[in-house]
């Protein structure tokens, strides 16, 4: 065994590859018959009994020497292989990644090769106008240059000369299509562009040729679908549409839409359809929406025909990809397109009344109708609305509508002159709609709580009666502006009465909007007349305490009448009554405030009427009496007819009493 272990460890060389095997198999029979003797000798030693106790040890020390002999021969193979397979490796990896940089190289020659002949492709495919051929191939070389920039080991140089050569390619071919786009589709202008001239209007047409010529398809194809293709193809498309849509709402669709009297005419000749306008005689100021819709439906019935062809933007690989020419225009031109026909069009048919709110029907029918129409040419998509849901909130819409008007009208005529007045005496009313009369279960309830126990008669009317008028007005004079304010107030308050409910509340807060304007503008709008006419400021006083009056049971004559939601006690307008009096108390007193400062300012020249008996101190009194004399005079002149009969006696009473006191005052202080 020990001949054997020396043999196996004598080759202190490398091992041979092809000899490890063998030596491997001898150690393997070695050891399993060392295992049979040890096996062998431990069945004699306890089962038998046999003494052997040396050959044990014998057996021990040979173990010993094999497994340091196997760990020794082990080690050896384990360094000889990781050696070999490190050499091994180290060369895989040289030759792999040689291959690679042979693989890149050949793929970026291929790549310019194929950037070369799309480039050459594209000049024959441009030379013989095949514009769809020379996009497709000008799309190849620019798909080839994306793959050589990916490549980071690339020249750099190269790659901006590639890109520099495809960039000026690509303005050639679109230079090239722009020219056959103008010759396809031209627009005649006259001199002056301005779409708001009727004139302008008139001598504008578009002209849409529709002659077929001989192209690089098998089957003949419309010009336009071939110059249009190219333009999808090298992505300019969305923006030549875009383009043409933005010339077409400018010059014909926005002019249909604003001016009732033009109509558009569609010419068909051969290989050409003209679109132009004619103007009739009308007297609406702005055009019905169902015949806007009609109009425009017309224009874009004949633009429909001319793009009804769906374009594949990728012909060779036969991808189902289609390009719907109708919808992109559509996409491009229908958010301006509806606000134009919403601000121009639907906002003034909303009605002024809410009687003509269930003629507006019409209306909504017709914007649905056009809608579908659209739809149904592709121009719009399934889930567009927008004039619709304009039109289906006509409630929303005729609110505002009217508020807005209510507020423009109560504007101008606080702003109006204030001085052209109207008397108003106790008889005087506004039309006011008759109260509505109780329900039935509010009769009942009124009928049981007057039921009495006594049969007799009891006579509940006092002895001393009022008069008729004495929660009346007193006879005074208001703007004419005013009582038209206070009208106005009554019919937007009856408007609701008849509205919905959401209106009805709209409604219901403009007029108080309108009183709360009233109390901001006028004072300020008519500052400076206030200040100085004394008439202005008594008119004023009287228009603040006639609206107050009638402040005061405004909203509770049309308590019964509004929106349930209204009628839980916040119908009244009894809040702004302690506002409204004291704007006119202010101006007024403000009034009486400078008569008053006036006044003693004349008799401040009368030299404390002292020393009478000189002609000079008695012209100087006599002239200080007689201005003051001459003011109050004037005042009663202009007071007189305006304010009401107690409030005149007190306000000259009070500058009379101011006169005298100061006369008897500087006389008195003479003694």
């Amino acid at each position: 065994m020990a001949s054997f272990v020396t043999e196996v460890l004598a080759h202190t060389g490398s091992l041979e590859k092809e000899d490890l095997g063998t030596r491997i198999s001898h150690l393997t029979r070695r050891v399993e018959e060392i295992k049979g003797e040890v096996c062998s000798m431990i069945s004699k030693k306890y089962s038998e009994f046999l003494p052997s106790m040396q050959s044990a040890q014998d057996l021990v020390t040979q173990v010993d020497k094999l497994s340091d002999d196997i760990d020794q021969l082990k080690s050896r193979i384990e360094s000889e292989v990781r050696r070999d397979l490190r050499v091994s490796t180290t060369e895989f990896t040289d030759l792999k990644q040689q291959l690679e940089r042979d693989s890149v190289v050949l793929s970026l020659l291929k790549q310019l090769q194929e950037f070369s002949t799309a480039i050459e492709e594209y000049n024959c495919a441009l030379a013989e106008k095949k514009y769809v051929t020379a996009a497709q191939r000008l799309e190849e070389a620019q798909n080839c240059l994306k793959l050589l920039k990916s490549r980071k080991c690339f020249d750099l140089k190269m790659l901006k000369s590639l890109s520099m050569e495809l960039t000026i390619q690509k303005q050639n071919i679109l230079y090239h299509l722009g020219e056959e786009w103008q010759k396809l589709i031209v627009w005649k202008f006259p001199p002056s562009k301005d779409t708001s001239n009727l004139e302008a209007c008139l001598q504008t047409e578009l002209h849409l040729y529709t002659e077929q010529s001989q192209n690089e398809e098998k089957t003949p194809v419309p010009p336009t679908s071939s110059v249009l293709l190219a333009f999808s193809i090298l992505g300019e498309l969305h923006t030549k549409l875009k383009s043409f849509g933005q010339m077409l709402l400018k010059y014909i669709l926005r002019p249909l839409a604003t001016c009732p009297s033009l109509f558009a005419v569609i010419e068909r000749q051969p290989n050409i359809i003209i679109i132009r306008f004619e103007s009739m005689v009308t007297d609406l100021e702005h055009p019905s929406p169902s015949e806007v819709f009609a109009k425009i439906r017309l224009v874009l019935e004949v633009l429909q025909k001319q793009l009804d062809f769906p374009l594949d933007a990728d012909l060779e690989n036969e991808k189902t990809s289609k390009i719907i020419l109708a919808e992109m225009l559509g996409d491009t031109i229908w958010e301006d397109l509806s606000e134009c026909l919403i601000k121009n069009c639907l906002v003034y048919s909303i009605p002024t009344n809410s009687s003509k709110l269930q003629q507006y029907e019409e209306i909504i029918q017709s914007t649905e109708e056009f809608e579908n129409a659209l739809k149904e040419m592709r121009f719009l998509k399934g889930d567009t609305t927008d004039l619709l849901k304009y039109a289906r909130n006509i409630n929303s819409h005729f609110a505002n509508k009217k508020c807005q008007d209510v507020i423009v009208a109560a504007r101008n005529l606080m702003t109006s002159e204030i001085h052209n007045t109207v008397k108003i005496t106790p008889d005087s009313k506004i039309s006011v709609p008759d109260l509505p009369s109780p329900d039935v279960d509010d009769k009942l309830q009124l009928q049981k709580m007057s039921t009495t126990q006594y049969s007799e008669v009891v006579n509940l009317e006092p002895e001393n009666t009022l008069d008729q008028h004495s929660f009346s007005l007193p006879i005074c004079r208001v703007s004419e502006s005013v009582k038209k304010l206070m009208e106005l107030a009554y019919q937007t308050l009856l408007e609701a009465t008849t509205s919905s409910d959401q209106c009805a509340v709209q409604l219901f807060y403009s007029v108080r909007n309108i009183f709360h304007l009233f109390h901001d503008v006028v004072p300020t709008y008519h500052k400076e007349n206030l200040q100085k006419l004394p008439q202005l400021a008594a008119i004023h006083h009287n228009n603040c305490m006639y609206i107050a009056h009638h402040l005061l049971t405004l909203g509770h004559q049309f308590r019964f009448r509004l929106a349930p939601i209204l009628c839980d006690g916040t119908t009244t307008f009894v809040d702004l009554v302690p506002g409204f009096r004291r704007l006119g108390t202010e101006c007024f007193l403000a009034q009486m405030r400078a008569q008053k400062k006036e006044l003693l300012e004349r008799l401040s020249s009368a030299r404390n009427f002292s020393n009478m008996d000189d002609e000079e101190n008695y012209s100087a009194a006599s002239k200080a009496v007689r201005q003051v004399l001459h003011q109050l005079k004037r005042l009663g002149i202009v007071w007189q007819d305006v304010l009401p009969v107690n409030i005149y006696c007190k306000a000259m009473g009070t500058l009379l009493n101011t006169a005298i006191s100061e006369i008897i005052g500087r006389i008195t202080a003479l003694e």
